[in-house]
């Protein structure tokens, strides 16, 4: 069986009861780890339980194949249900999967942990077609997830956060949810004696130097200067960021630059096209949106996102080092914007 993304949440606060082994999967390591975390938490409370908890890594599993039947039917000391976490699976372990679901022992819950997996995984296909398996996509978060993952956190510490401290988080929070959760984690402790997150802590505790790379990145692009495009590259691998990363917050950014230059060529004025945008765009980056909507034609942000959607499929097929795809689309994007503006 499978889930989609919106039914997710849904099942991890009730989980199916047929589904002994769920498999958690996606590129966004941090939200596969806190869902594995969450779903494992519906059946034991204390994961650090050695006689309720098992962890197994692929290693084990291809030494031993029939481990996960002997676990999966064993009792634990004390009594209770209990729960078996795979990590670092993938297709080379998708046959032992296969085996476990045709012909499953005990009643622990499986819970799996895995990278991007495409449509054609053996190990997704082995869980997808099975009545007792359930995979669970995690993709990385959009502002609406964001917006959510921030709410929930301030109420967790019983804070009140400003609409602009919101939206400055929004835009410069990153797309691991691992990461940003321990950034908001971090606000929260900051801001906890005031009850109250203004915008001025949040850019006080999540000023973050990587946000700041990532969009120089992304206005070298749309503005077609590939002198401090290459310069914004540099830094960015200077600080270990990945250019992957900004490739992926350049298509959202374009993105939004085609949904508002759409509007604004069907009769809506810059500013309601602008406001229109779900999360709003944080105040101080507002300026620099509109002169790219300006400078950039329709028929051009087409082809952009046409380049950008391409490397993002071919990042994630390993035909070519990611990083040198990525590096590449940007130039193009780059190269684009100035002979439209040659023109």
């Amino acid at each position: 069986m499978k889930l989609k993304a919106a039914q997710v949440e849904t099942f991890l606060r009730a989980p199916d009861a047929k589904a002994q082994l769920v498999l958690i999967y996606g590129e966004d390591e941090g939200l596969v780890r806190e869902r594995a975390v969450k779903l494992a938490k519906t059946v034991v409370e204390d994961l650090k339980d050695p006689f309720r908890v098992i962890e197994m890594g692929s290693a084990q599993l291809k030494e031993d194949s029939s481990r996960l039947r002997d676990e999966a039917a064993a009792i634990s000391f004390g009594g209770g249900r209990r729960v078996i976490r795979l990590r670092d699976i993938g297709d080379a372990q998708a046959a032992a999967i296969a085996d476990f679901l045709k012909d499953p022992a005990g009643d622990a819950l499986i819970v799996i942990e895995a990278g991007s997996l495409p449509s054609r995984s053996k190990l997704r296909q082995a869980v997808e077609k099975a009545g007792n398996g359930m995979a669970l996509p995690c993709y990385a978060d959009s502002g609406r997830d964001l917006e959510g993952l921030i709410s929930a956190v301030m109420e967790d510490h019983k804070l009140r956060i400003d609409r602009d401290a919101t939206r400055y988080l929004v835009a410069n929070l990153g797309s691991d949810r691992m990461i940003s959760r321990s950034e908001l984690e971090k606000l929260a402790l900051y801001a906890f004696k005031d009850g109250q997150v203004t915008l001025a802590d949040a850019m006080d505790c999540v000023g973050d130097s990587s946000a700041r790379h990532y969009d120089d990145v992304i206005q070298a692009v749309s503005q077609g200067n590939v002198v401090n495009l290459d310069t914004a590259l540099t830094r960015l691998t200077e600080e270990g960021l990945n250019p992957v990363g900004a490739l992926r917050m350049m298509l959202g950014y374009f993105q939004k630059l085609h949904l508002v230059k759409g509007q604004i060529t069907q009769g809506a004025n810059t500013e309601q096209a602008m406001k229109s945008l779900r999360p709003p765009l944080f105040f101080k980056a507002a300026d620099q949106f509109r002169a790219n909507l300006n400078n950039w034609a329709v028929p051009t942000l087409q082809r952009a996102l046409q380049i950008l959607l391409e490397a993002e499929k071919d990042c994630k097929s390993s035909l070519a080092v990611p990083e040198t795809i990525a590096h590449r689309a940007m130039i193009k994007i780059a190269v684009a914007r100035q002979k439209q503006a040659r023109r």
